[in-house]
């Protein structure tokens, strides 16, 4: 048939034109690798997907992303364990759990970015050790991993936080809302709120990525990031890789391109410029960019300090950072 078509004429020519268009018509396309994905709704994750989906960089990776919408992150963890979804956001303390109690779970890098305590600017609390002796309300719960942090570093100073503050926990944004009305001294809180905050007048004091390297890191830690299953990744390591690839072109392009912001504002439930910026440039700070084998390291240090002062209650029964907690994606 080729060599007819390269000897015929014009018409014969184009008649294999267009025998060849209705056999490529006729050719079943190739099925995209399904990732089902659990993600809460206002989370940083879901800004990232609109971007994919707004670039068609999921269809250029056959990739068909879905997605479930969820209300915490709990939830994310029963999808997870349940087999409801392949992929979530979390943290590497959980998945060295998971994997100490006999979940094969893995752990990829997602975000460096961490809470901070914030103040009034009129506050007399200019550094972090002067939290002692004010009203401190703590986003969580009394094992929070920042809180723990916090306290590790406060307690090289000769401060024990726990008992020299006046300590409430609850909502991150109940505690956000009630530290701008004035009924605490400062709050420790997620990044994204503290973002808020910042925009709203509160002054940053301190954030938990400066107090790591006092605490052994070596640097930028990206305490959370995307969670699953060992065997799952194993089975679909060349999607895994596209997966990973993709969400890095979403953040280089978070980073690159302010226009891009303009999505992310609505999901963010951010209204005014000043705070999407904020939100914006914290972010960008975020995006691990450190090799696996350094983030690994780091990991096994802090979960020492975090074990320390959680105990089995937050860790489990492992002493140490579980192996094969980080996933190593292909070459």
């Amino acid at each position: 048939m080729i060599d007819g078509c390269l000897s015929g004429g014009t018409r014969a020519r184009a008649l294999c034109g267009v025998i060849a268009a209705l056999m490529l018509a006729a050719a079943p396309a190739t099925a995209a690798d399904v990732i089902r994905i659990a993600v809460q709704k206002t989370g940083t994750l879901a800004w990232e997907l609109a971007v994919i989906r707004a670039h068609g960089l999921d269809r250029q990776a056959g990739l068909d992303i879905v997605t479930t919408d969820l209300a915490t992150p709990e939830a994310g963890k029963i999808a997870l364990r349940g087999g409801a979804a392949d992929v979530i956001v979390s943290d590497w303390l959980w998945v060295s759990r998971e994997r100490s109690l006999g979940g094969k779970l893995v752990f990829y890098p997602y975000s460096t970015a961490l809470g901070a305590v914030m103040a009034a600017p009129g506050s007399p609390i200019h550094a972090l050790a002067d939290l002692k002796g004010h009203r401190l309300a703590v986003a969580g719960g009394p094992l929070d991993k920042s809180w723990l942090l916090l306290q590790a570093a406060l307690m090289q100073d000769g401060v024990e936080l726990k008992t020299q503050a006046d300590v409430a926990y609850g909502a991150p944004a109940l505690l956000a809302a009630k530290t701008l009305r004035g009924e605490f001294d400062a709050t420790l809180n997620y990044w994204n709120l503290c973002a808020e905050l910042e925009g709203k007048g509160l002054r940053r004091v301190g954030g938990i990525e400066d107090i790591l390297p006092r605490l052994g890191a070596s640097g930028p830690s990206a305490l959370l990031g995307y969670a699953f299953a060992e065997r799952w990744a194993a089975q679909n390591r060349d999607a895994v890789a596209r997966f990973i690839a993709v969400t890095r072109q979403a953040k280089d392009a978070l980073s690159a391109s302010d226009d891009e912001w303009q999505r992310v504002a609505p999901l963010a439930g951010v209204v005014d410029a000043a705070t999407l910026r904020i939100l914006r440039d914290r972010y960008r700070a975020g995006i691990p960019r450190r090799p696996i084998a350094d983030e690994e390291a780091d990991a096994r240090v802090l979960y020492g300090v975090l074990a320390r002062l959680g105990g089995a209650e937050l860790v489990g029964p492992a002493a140490a950072l579980a192996p094969g907690t980080f996933y190593q994606p292909q070459e």
